[in-house]
């Protein structure tokens, strides 16, 4: 077999795999999208744990414990469906982004092996592998299985 006909198979190999990045998009969108629903409906549900959380554990910058309790209960109850359906995705992974590196940051239990260290060890793993879904969806967007891409299909259609 010449190189040729490697590159020949390998571009189509390359090309049928394309075909599976809706599908890998929807199901970043709706995975990231459930653990964040998820935290909030726990959050919804016990209000009083919430507020205590918000007081005495996380150290929110910038923003009152109560104040930042009723916007992390709202961005986690909101959010996820916007991520879920592609509505708004760029924007919606971009504020996702930072709210998970705020919740990092704002919860020292998370990495009790100190920040940095916890930065490239074993600590608050499930938040470094949702930074990088949401990372992938900001620079990606939501895929052709989305409300966004419904939307730009809309607006490219001449009036008529």
């Amino acid at each position: 077999m010449n190189t040729r006909t490697v590159a020949i198979r390998w571009s189509r190999l390359t090309a049928s795999l394309d075909q599976l990045a809706p599908l890998a998009l929807l199901l970043l969108r709706l995975f990231v999208a459930l653990a964040f629903w998820r935290a909030g409906v726990v959050k919804w549900d016990d209000p009083s744990g919430t507020a205590y959380l918000f007081d005495n554990e996380y150290q929110v910058p910038l923003l009152a414990p109560a104040l930042a309790a009723t916007l992390a209960t709202w961005t986690e109850l909101v959010l996820p469906w916007l991520l879920a359906l592609g509505l708004g995705t760029r924007v919606v992974a971009a504020v996702l982004f930072v709210y998970n590196i705020v919740a990092v940051v704002s919860y020292p239990a998370l990495w009790p092996d100190g920040l940095w260290q916890g930065l490239v060890g074993g600590d608050f793993n499930d938040h470094k592998a949702w930074g990088l879904m949401l990372l992938a969806l900001l620079a990606l967007g939501a895929g052709r299985w989305s409300l966004d891409a419904l939307a730009a299909r809309g607006w490219r259609r001449p009036p008529g």
